[in-house]
């Protein structure tokens, strides 16, 4: 039987990444299956890379044959990651359909709020809140196949009030407006247009864009996979590196 102090040492390996029966990053394929994460250390740099797939989860647990993101799980890594001196960039792989939107803007938040170098890459689709996600990192990539779906803040289940709900889906919508504006090239009127268009089949209104039509409009910084996303990482720890030195 494991006391409190124990079973915290524990629970702190976990959320690090650390094996539990040597107290070193070796053996990752726990942390890949349990939290889609990965820490790698060469002689060049330390990363850590994400993983946010599927649906993202918020408050409410999806059906277990759900593919799912749990912002529980995400958070304490983002956290990790900015505090863990041996982690000196983070990559974030994206294939996402979109989910819980009060999750998804608090994962994105933190993400942007990070010092060390961050990339994100969207493979597959990075639809919905998936596109925060995408913008959150301080370079972002996408392979030319890949797609976005750029569409109005929705509700699921009973409606109160109509004027009230209105209002609700507003604000929510001015709030992603203003974070995806604010962290990458599109405007606010494009980015409204595109969201509000008819023409796309996107559950009546909203717009579907590939790779290359999401780095047109400033959406997405450039087009690019893993070795595009890796070798920017690189060059600003390297940077990072010397203005270290240079301070010391």
């Amino acid at each position: 039987m494991t006391d409190d102090a124990d079973f915290l040492k524990y629970e702190m390996k976990n959320v690090r990444g650390e094996s539990e029966y040597n107290g070193t990053s070796d053996d990752k394929s726990g942390d890949i299956s349990e939290y889609g994460k990965v820490d790698t250390k060469n002689h060049c740099e330390s990363l850590r890379c994400l993983t946010i797939v599927g649906q993202i989860e918020g408050h409410f647990l999806l059906a277990e044959a759900q593919k799912s993101t749990k912002y529980e799980h995400i958070i304490p890594l983002i956290f990790d990651a900015e505090e863990n001196k041996e982690v000196e960039g983070l990559l974030i792989l994206i294939n996402t359909m979109g989910g819980d939107v009060e999750a998804g803007l608090a994962i994105a938040e933190l993400i942007a709020g990070m010092t060390k170098p961050t990339a994100s890459v969207v493979l597959g689709g990075g639809h919905s809140i998936g596109v925060p996600l995408a913008v959150a990192a301080q370079r972002s990539f996408i392979v030319p196949s890949a797609t976005m779906t750029l569409h109005p803040v929705r509700l699921n289940g009973m409606i109160i009030g109509v004027p009230q709900t209105y209002r609700y889906l507003e604000r929510m919508q001015k709030r992603i407006i203003s974070f995806v504006t604010s962290h990458s090239n599109i405007s606010e009127e494009v980015f409204r247009s595109l969201i509000m268009k008819t023409d796309e089949l996107a559950n009546d209104i909203g717009s579907i864009i590939d790779g290359r039509e999401a780095v047109e409009v400033g959406l997405i910084d450039e087009i690019g996979s893993l070795a595009e996303a890796l070798n920017w990482l690189r060059g600003k720890i390297q940077e990072n590196r010397k203005n270290k030195s240079r301070d010391n």
